[in-house]
């Protein structure tokens, strides 16, 4: 990168490491470097390591975003464009509310770029969700991106190689030196690759609770803070809701299966708290008020756009809401039967994650295969009377063993007084 200053890389980790700022310019020369590969990855380690102990201002984290931003492409756009939107996720059991929200806010006049990732840990990725749809394509280059926008307002793809590849080479460090916990790290990561789609807005969903990155409410605040800040300073306005991650977001934790709540949600049915949660955070960035949002979700206008995007992305528009009865059915579905009556007073989202991170909806490591077709589904919701016998979960499982497993956990997680 032209124009920036030489650095002492060690002078520069050991001042990070007594808790002294660093200028804007040491930043990105040390970004632009790692990312060139003259600074070797043992002391981008030590970097990381200094933040997490020492932290970063508000100086710096931007710094340190723009340096992600400037080490691969941006979206560009052409004259006279739609104002150009996006949502972030933390993270969360059963949340598929991008896969409604997308098309919802593409029937506004607005741009809606939404590049995602893949699941980590025993959190489900948007990407992994959508390729349960035969034929979708996620691997969508920059340029056919900005052409389907402005064809048909929406695109949702995965990371290309061009785009911000100074976050995934630090992540890639991070997950393997105890550094992910870091709130200046996570920032810089996430609103590195949200401001490289050159946004107008973006609102951020912000979890908290067991089935969460941040574990409580007042972290999680910390960290919203910390993205809006760092959206204000890029120009791009920036709003955060607050959301508890307790229980799983709708009934359905599963890639097919949650592609399947989703499209009932833009049929104007689907589970209350993800139509809720999905109308707050389309109203947080678009042109009309919730009452037009609502419309488009009940007449069929979101489904359409929905099926506009799935057929320019090569996918089946027919499997829509069937993809875990036609396309993906599992060999063997199980009913979970309630033990006694009583109130739901727990579903805990951590425990029903990692049982479907069991199953094979998720990811062991970075090469394992994903199973679309298991999951749950007809999950029951805390504070819900049940009688002895009544379903309270389903599972969907590849064979009996991993289903008496899956069901040991569920009978953990939901709790019945």
């Amino acid at each position: 990168m032209a124009d920036l200053p030489n650095i002492h890389v060690p002078s520069l980790i050991a001042r990070k490491r007594d808790g002294s700022p660093l200028l804007a310019e040491e930043i990105a020369t040390l970004m632009s470097g790692f990312t060139e590969g003259s600074v070797p990855d043992y002391q981008m380690a030590a970097f990381a390591m200094a933040v997490y102990f020492q932290g970063l201002d508000d100086n710096e984290t931007a710094a340190l975003t723009s340096a992600i931003i400037a080490s691969g492409k941006q979206f560009q756009y052409p004259t006279g464009h739609p104002r150009v939107v996006d949502k972030h996720s933390t993270g969360g059991i059963g949340d598929k509310v991008s896969l409604a929200l997308a098309p919802l806010l593409a029937c506004d006049d607005l741009w809606v770029p939404m590049v995602s990732g893949r699941g980590l840990g025993i959190t489900g990725g948007t990407l992994d969700k959508l390729e349960s749809i035969p034929g979708f394509n996620v691997n969508v280059k920059m340029d056919q991106a900005i052409a389907q926008l402005e064809r048909i307002g929406v695109v949702m793809m995965g990371q290309t190689a061009e785009f911000c590849p100074a976050d995934k080479k630090l992540y890639a460090l991070r997950d393997v030196t105890a550094t992910v916990p870091s709130i200046p790290l996570i920032v810089a990561s996430i609103m590195g690759k949200k401001l490289a789609e050159t946004l107008d807005a973006l609102v951020l969903d912000v979890k908290f609770g067991s089935g969460a990155f941040m574990q409580n409410e007042a972290d999680a605040r910390k960290l919203a803070d910390a993205m809006i800040a760092t959206g204000e300073r890029h120009g791009v306005k920036t709003t955060a809701i607050l959301t508890p991650m307790s229980e799983p977001l709708g009934h359905a934790v599963g890639n097919a299966l949650e592609v399947d709540e989703a499209v009932e949600t833009l049929h104007g049915r689907g589970p209350a708290d993800l139509r809720k949660l999905t109308l707050d955070l389309a109203e947080a960035v678009a042109n009309v008020k919730r009452p037009q949002l609502e419309q488009w979700l009940d007449d069929g206008t979101a489904f359409a756009k929905w099926q506009e995007m799935v057929t320019t992305q090569g996918g089946d528009p027919t499997a829509s809401g069937k993809l875990a009865t036609n396309i993906h059915p599992a060999p063997v579905i199980r009913d979970v039967l309630a033990k006694a009556s009583g109130t739901v007073t727990a579903v805990d989202a951590k425990q029903i994650g990692q049982a479907s991170l069991e199953l094979g909806a998720g990811r062991a490591t970075s090469d394992t295969t994903i199973n679309p077709a298991v999951g749950f589904d007809q999950l029951v919701k805390s504070s819900t009377d049940v009688q002895a016998r009544d379903v309270i979960a389903r599972i969907h499982a590849a064979n009996d063993s991993s289903a008496d497993v899956a069901e040991a956990a569920l009978r953990s997680a939901i709790v019945i007084r």
